[in-house]
């Protein structure tokens, strides 16, 4: 090997080293059940108000174990519609503490709703329909967000 070639691999190697430093993990959220199993899923984070309108309106699938976590300014009843919406979902509604406060499964595509929960959340996590009921997932078990700020 001659020293051009040497130098075109660590100049390679430099690169990827710098490109693997700055690339940004995906946001999760890791849903905790009361017996410490744990299941990850990817999200797209929503914060503003326009985001949050919009939401999973007029999208046809939502990939396997991802889904789209809302987060509000204020922890209150946050109803919701699946007017355009498409895909069948459950709501999985959080409070303050991270601990879910209540669950609305298998929601109909285009539909008004509300869909509530006549409980406090801050944060509410949209998941494929039939997601809480095969990953046992129920009202009191714990939140972690990942990679990403509140």
């Amino acid at each position: 090997m001659n020293f051009n070639s040497l130098k075109y691999i660590l100049i390679l190697l430099v690169f990827l080293f710098f490109l693997s430093a700055c690339k940004a993990e995906t946001p999760g959220v890791i849903l905790q059940k009361k017996n410490g199993d744990e299941i990850s899923v990817s999200v797209e984070v929503v914060k503003t108000k326009e985001a949050r309108q919009l939401g999973l309106m007029y999208r046809k699938s939502l990939a396997k174990k991802s889904g789209m976590l809302f987060i509000f300014e204020k922890e209150k009843e946050h109803p919701f519609t699946m007017r355009n919406t498409y895909i069948p979902l459950d709501m999985i509604f959080i409070n303050r503490s991270k601990k879910i406060s209540g669950i609305i499964k298998n929601t109909a595509p285009k539909t008004k709703g509300p869909y509530n929960i006549n409980a406090l959340s801050l944060y509410v996590l949209e998941v494929n329909a039939g997601f809480c009921r095969e990953n046992g997932i129920e009202k009191g078990d714990s939140v972690i967000f990942k990679n990403f700020k509140k």
